[in-house]
């Protein structure tokens, strides 16, 4: 019984101690967006590089060119108002300016009602406050805005 115990023992130990290299788990994160112009999740909590999978669906129901919904993931000292300002005149972009592309880490495309979209990334491995955006015209000044704490 003592040699089981021990053995038992030794294999948490072990197993504990493989799981402190472990990487960190996906952190998978679903957020709806409404003709309400309001996003389900407005914060997302993850650890410096862990990989995140997004899924935004498009719970609406109104038209795409009326109220099309997307997700942008701004880096670090990003100005998500100035971000906006640039999308609303970058309709033949989908709304994401090219101009302005070295300032996003992560996006998913304009959606229409009841379509979803999917991006996969690491979180940065700085700890901090990213903002994230729909860009479709006035959409982040209505609510539609959240943040990714790395932490």
């Amino acid at each position: 019984m003592k040699t089981k115990t021990f053995l038992l023992s030794s294999l948490l130990l072990l197993g504990t101690a493989l799981n402190l290299n472990a990487a960190e788990p996906v952190k998978r994160v679903t957020i709806s967006g409404y003709d309400t112009m309001k996003f389900s999740v407005t914060t997302i909590e993850v650890k410096p590089g862990q990989p995140i999978i997004v899924e935004l669906k498009n719970e609406g129901s109104m038209p795409k060119d009326a109220m099309g919904h997307n997700w942008i993931l701004l880096k670090a000292g990003a100005d998500p108002l100035a971000y906006v300002a640039a999308a609303a005149n970058a309709k033949a972009e989908n709304y994401q300016p090219k101009a302005m592309a070295n300032r996003v880490i992560a996006s998913i495309g304009l959606l229409g009602p009841k379509e979803h979209g999917v991006t996969s990334f690491t979180a940065p491995k700085e700890p901090g406050t990213y903002h994230y955006v729909c860009s479709f015209p006035a959409h982040t000044q209505a609510g539609m805005r959240g943040t990714l704490v790395v932490k």
